[in-house]
């Protein structure tokens, strides 16, 4: 079986992507540069306690997502507590709406942004009374 273990963001600003992660998820960040032989941060992006992985922003090596064009690559779901003020979050450091919040009937809210390197992220707040 081929589970998930790691996943890498690519980025054309370390520094901004690095304090967008931070501030929006409570992310932390160790560079791996050394090790990468490039611009390389692993995210650590909650306790080992909780399922999840970590993974790693990378320095992006061509152009960024052109706006408008379909995805083309996997996406990144992150749970969250509270749907509206991560929404707040994104919105206040640069990121952009991709797709509104909207409900999974009985199940959770979901939707979709651009954050501020042009890649496309999900954030899902379960709630059986969503509708």
């Amino acid at each position: 079986m081929g589970r998930l273990v790691h996943f890498e963001i690519h980025v054309e600003d370390m520094e901004r992507a690095k304090k967008f992660y931070e501030e929006v998820f409570d992310w932390k960040f160790e560079d791996w540069s050394e090790y990468a032989g490039m611009k390389y941060f692993g995210a650590v992006t909650g306790d080992d306690s909780v399922p999840g992985i970590n993974g790693a922003l990378i320095q992006r090596k061509g152009p960024a997502p052109e706006t408008g064009q379909p995805m083309n690559g996997f996406s990144c779901t992150m749970g969250v507590e509270d749907y509206d003020s991560t929404e707040k979050k994104i919105l206040d450091l640069g990121g952009k709406v991709a797709l509104p919040k909207y409900a999974l009937p009985g199940m959770a809210w979901q939707g979709y942004y651009i954050d501020t390197e042009g890649n496309i992220i999900g954030i899902h707040q379960p709630d059986e009374n969503a509708k």
